[in-house]
């Protein structure tokens, strides 16, 4: 019988320690994603922001020294990451397929420009200085018409604020639920041996004595669920590098590790302060308090 009994209450504390590690690993996993999205929303930013094409349409008349010369020195401008050219043939060919026909039988001509296609740095990409870049270079003589989507250009500049904002907020708040949620958990793993908290004090245990088992054991777990999460972290994060190859998550390690570092730090240090503030409020309670 008394076999019986203690292999039910060994069964009923692993369980019990396993509840605690799975809470803080999913805490911590999402808040690590959270963090991941934070520290990469310049990046996903400057991606989109990446794929605005300023097209300059060059004249008939325009030479080809000409036109070798201003894809140069396009190619080199600060602000340029790409400079294409793109024939009139080229365009022609192109525009064909997406139509699905051959518009240049039914015309008896090729209306479309020999271009160079400017694809913009993500610092640049804003209305006020590509109106700037659009302006320098109208006033080539031998470039007929500087093009791009000027709406989707100031949408876009909008949306990256506004989301940025919104991320923010969403951190700080899913940091402050992450922190309760642990908290939580800790708290109902105390709870169901506040009985034996009380029945040490009773005996003449000091606070700190009683305390520092509750403490440890509850670090330890804080470790796991921590490992836990950064596992969790570690394979989602190669997914998505391997998945979206073109944001290069993997470039800045430094920031990488701080987040990792960070997350397993958070687990420990919330684990050893609810733990702390929880065997408190029990080791103050009055015995007949212990039973509400």
């Amino acid at each position: 019988m008394s076999k019986s009994f203690e292999s039910y209450q060994k069964r009923k504390l692993i369980s019990s320690y396993f509840s605690v590690v799975l809470s803080i690993g999913l805490v911590l996993f999402l808040l690590g994603i959270l963090g991941l999205l934070v520290l990469n929303t310049k990046k996903m930013a400057d991606h989109f922001k990446e794929q605005i094409t300023i097209s300059l349409f060059l004249k008939d008349s325009a030479k080809e020294v000409e036109i070798d010369q201003l894809q140069k020195s396009l190619a080199m401008a600060e602000y340029t990451k790409a400079a294409t050219y793109v024939s009139k043939e080229e365009a022609a060919e192109q525009h064909s397929k997406e139509i699905g026909e051959n518009f240049i039988e039914f015309l008896g001509y090729n209306p479309l420009k020999n271009s160079i296609d400017v694809q913009l740095k993500a610092d640049f990409v804003s209305l006020e200085k590509i109106e700037e870049i659009a302006a320098e270079l109208s006033k080539k003589n031998y470039v007929d018409e500087v093009s791009y989507d000027k709406p989707l250009v100031g949408l876009l500049s909008e949306n990256v604020k506004k989301i940025s904002f919104w991320i923010l907020i969403a951190s700080a708040i899913f940091t402050f639920i992450a922190v309760l949620l642990i908290n939580s958990s800790i708290r109902l793993s105390i709870y169901s041996k506040r009985f034996i908290i009380k029945t040490m004090q009773m005996v003449g245990a000091t606070k700190t004595f009683i305390r520092r088992p509750f403490i440890w054991t509850n670090i330890k777990l804080g470790m796991l669920g921590s490992l836990l999460a950064l596992l969790a972290l570690a394979g989602v994060l190669y997914y998505i590098n391997g998945s979206f190859p073109e944001l290069n998550l993997f470039k800045d390690t430094s920031m990488l590790i701080i987040l990792f570092v960070a997350v397993f730090v958070l687990g420990v240090l919330i684990s050893f302060i609810s733990t702390f503030f929880a065997t408190q409020r029990f080791l103050n309670l009055r015995t007949d308090e212990l039973y509400y």
